[in-house]
Order: structure tokens, then C-alpha cells, then sequence
């Protein structure tokens, strides 16, 4: 399993609940060019399109031009990209989101069985007094582990 792109800010903005797998719909350049490692999760989010049927669509997430894809007129690199979910885990998560005012955040994409797939995770926002514990904790564990090493 190899990771292709990682979302660093995930865990630091929002306290992640529950994890889940989905596949992505790409076209072919899009493939290749997120096999050669060029994705990017910045500013990216999972968001439900609602309609006839309800779907969960990744939007933001840059992919470029794959370099050797012929003559691609008019690429958008950030447009929505559904998600291949079942219905039940769709219709979970909607009560997630509408009832508890969760949000969708992408955290990796990676390879799996030759398959391109997208972990993203139900999450809270952090409020900036538990991103500055975070940060504290972090320090502290940084600390304990120099004091470690030297003894």
C-alpha cells in the first residue's frame, strides 16, 4: 500500500471520530497523474451532493494535467469527484452530519490492490484552546523522549 498524498492538517484542525474507505471516480490521466504523485489535499473537504440519489462528492482536491495526456481540452484539476460508497454507509453518514453538525475531512489517498482509494474521517473542528494543548502535549512528548535518550 503505498500513500499518495496526506492531509497534515486533518488531525490538527478537527478530532476525528470515525474513519472510512471509499474509491474515487477518475478518469484516466487522472490516474496516472496521481500514480506519479501529483495530488494534493490542501484545502480539499467531502461534501453530500443531495438529489435523486444522494452522493458524497470530494471537491478542492487538486490533481494536474497528467504531462503526457494528449490534447485534453478545457481540464478542470479541482473539479468534484464522486465517492464510491454503499448506501448504508452513505445514509449513516448523512445522520452523522445533519444531526450532530459533524463534518467529511479527507485524510490520505493511497493505493490499495491496484485500486485508488480515499480515507477521509467524521470529524469535529478544533476550537484554538484545543489546538494549543494539542501543540502542548506535543512539546511535553518531545521533551520526556530528549530526557530518555540521554539517560
Amino acid at each position: 500500500m503505498s500513500i499518495y498524498a496526506l492531509n497534515k492538517r486533518a488531525n490538527f484542525d478537527y478530532q476525528i471520530t470515525d474513519i472510512y474507505e471509499a474509491g474515487l471516480v477518475l478518469s484516466g490521466q487522472e490516474v496516472k497523474s496521481i500514480k506519479t504523485g501529483h495530488i494534493n489535499l490542501n484545502n480539499a473537504f467531502v461534501t453530500l451532493k443531495s438529489g435523486v440519489r444522494s452522493e458524497l462528492c470530494l471537491i478542492n482536491c487538486h490533481i494536474p494535467l497528467y504531462k503526457y495526456a494528449g490534447n485534453v481540452a478545457e481540464y478542470d484539476p479541482t473539479k468534484a469527484r464522486n465517492l464510491l460508497l454503499k448506501k448504508s454507509e452513505i445514509k449513516r453518514l448523512i445522520g452523522k452530519i445533519k444531526e450532530q453538525g459533524l463534518t467529511l475531512v479527507p485524510i490520505k489517498v493511497y493505493n490499495k490492490g491496484g485500486l485508488i482509494k480515499l480515507e477521509f474521517g467524521v470529524g469535529k473542528g478544533k476550537s484554538k484552546i484545543d489546538k494549543r494543548e494539542t501543540i502542548k502535549k506535543r512539546e511535553t512528548e518531545r521533551k520526556l523522549r530528549r530526557i530518555k535518550q540521554q539517560y
